[in-house]
């Protein structure tokens, strides 16, 4: 071997040994003056012989336990003790030294109630009021002698005419009422009077033929109301049917707005709501809107939500296809908030780690609500006032993982840890069809137990370990693998469904 080629293989020597000796000072560091002890190393050493051992196990393999001291399987490096005092804290909190805390940079918050209304933006678009539509008609078949000058996009006045029909069926019916009114026989009269209106005369054009005596077969059709002239289908010469459509009036007192929503905020938007409209013609000016109409169906694409408010349109300023922002204002109730790097989400529930004290800390799941600037509301599992970690909990949240901490359940704040059978059945008799059998606890999750279970006769089962449904998430609250328990379970559909549990004490 070469002089070069002996250098290295020294070197790679020597890198190697300070790297076992790194990690196996680091192990140590764990295990006596970091976290989850909060006493020094002598203060360790010397306590060691009152401490009773339960097992020993790999800190890289904390499941995995061993009745006696000796060399982990798994790495080279020797396995660690248990100690009871440790055990008795597991599941519910760890400790962190004072070194530990000031090294890590830790930070504390306080949980806060505020009354909040999350405000919704929105942009906006001007569109016409589809509720004030004015259609205009041909009350009889006739034919168009003259058309005044109008045109699709014209804003006329209520009462402006539109044009001018020649109705021969009208002339013929007003020749009737004359004859039978020259009879003078007033029930007779009345009854060609009612005829005249059914055809759809107006009544000041009966009255000129009364008056004049000459029948008046020309009429003029007149916009019913005021607006924008949305169509036009009548022009001069054309001949028309009776209900033949002319013209199509989009009134302008007031005005829609259309706001695309986000689906993730679209929840508490209620009808009438009040909302502030800033248009881009009106720089500087505020105008007040209503929700009239949260629309059912949201955008597959851009998850949206359309919802359409009214505003008056005074003096016709607002013109269709403006657009502007829109502020819809949320209602104020209490929350409590926290701040948003305060929770660790793992995909399946979000944690934080409460302060019981100096140095002790313990995770708590949380329902978490809406984001508010850079704070979260909290809707299960905290109370106001309490202090939770801010910063640092991901390296402490990884010492709880491989102490075994098992998170407090939101609902352990108000309700006890464990309901008995005949609690969490209440006043309610079991469901039709039940069974109640002893079971051992083998596997737990959220949604679904499994049981090694004794037979159960009313089914023909002999005893076997099978997975059961949960009715509710609490019902395995509490529960942990090896323990008795006494359930009471029933089919719902395709599924055995878990309706109570009692543990049993030992």
């Amino acid at each position: 071997m070469t002089n070069s080629g002996f250098k290295k293989t020294a070197v790679a020597v020597a890198l190697l040994c300070a790297g076992i000796a790194l990690g196996w000072g680091l192990a140590q560091w764990r295990i006596s003056g970091g976290i989850g002890t909060g006493v020094s190393t002598a203060e360790t050493g010397a306590a060691k012989a009152d401490r009773k051992v339960l097992y020993w196990y790999d800190p890289m393999v904390p499941t995995q336990k061993f009745d006696k001291p000796g060399k982990s399987p798994f790495m080279d490096m020797a396995l660690v003790p248990k100690y009871a005092e440790e055990d008795m804290q597991q599941g519910s909190g760890l400790n962190v030294s004072a070194q530990a805390v000031q090294a890590l940079g830790l930070r504390t918050a306080v949980v806060e109630q505020r009354d909040i209304g999350a405000d919704v933006d929105a942009l906006g678009t001007v569109q016409l009021n589809d509720r004030d539509v004015s259609v205009v008609q041909a009350r009889s078949a006739g034919f168009v002698e003259r058309v005044y000058a109008r045109a699709p996009g014209d804003v006329v006045a209520a009462g402006a005419p539109l044009a001018d029909l020649l109705l021969p069926e009208w002339v013929a019916a007003q020749r009737e009422f004359l004859a039978v009114r020259g009879l003078k026989d007033d029930t007779l009269t009345a009854a060609a009077r009612q005829r005249l209106a059914l055809l759809g005369m107006p009544a000041a054009l009966v009255a000129q033929v009364e008056r004049t005596g000459e029948p008046q077969g020309r009429y003029t059709v007149t916009f019913p109301q005021g607006g924008l002239v949305a169509e036009l289908m009548v022009r001069q010469g054309m001949t028309v049917s009776a209900g033949a459509s002319l013209a199509r009036v989009n009134g302008l007192a007031s005005v829609w707005i259309e706001a695309a929503v986000p689906e993730a905020q679209s929840g508490p938007l209620q009808l009438r709501q009040d909302a502030q409209v800033r248009l881009a013609a009106f720089a500087g000016e505020t105008l007040k809107a209503r929700v009239v109409s949260i629309l059912p169906e949201a955008n597959r694409d851009t998850r949206t939500v359309r919802v359409r408010l009214e505003l008056p349109n005074p003096g016709q300023r607002l013109k269709a296809g403006m657009s502007g922002q829109i502020v819809l204002a949320g209602r104020k109730q209490p929350a409590l908030l926290v701040p948003s790097e305060a929770v660790i989400r793992t995909g399946k529930r979000a944690l934080v780690y409460l302060v019981d004290g100096p140095g002790k800390y313990h995770p708590v799941s949380v329902q978490l609500g809406a984001e508010i600037d850079d704070r979260l509301v909290v809707q299960g599992g905290l109370v106001a006032g309490q202090q939770v970690v801010a910063s640092a909990q991901f390296l402490i949240d990884s010492e709880a993982s491989l102490r075994g901490v098992v998170p407090t359940q939101p609902e352990a704040v108000a309700r006890p840890a464990a309901p008995p059978l005949a609690a969490a059945q209440g006043a309610a008799p079991p469901p039709a069809g039940s069974f109640t059998v002893r079971g051992e606890v083998q596997e737990v999750s959220p949604t679904e137990l499994t049981l090694a279970h004794d037979a159960v006769p009313g089914l023909k089962w002999p005893a076997m370990t099978m997975g059961f449904k949960l009715e509710k998430p609490q019902l395995a609250m509490g529960l942990e693998p090896k323990q008795q328990v006494r359930f009471t379970f029933s089919k719902q559909g395709e599924d055995y469904v878990i309706n109570a549990v009692e543990r049993i004490k030992p």
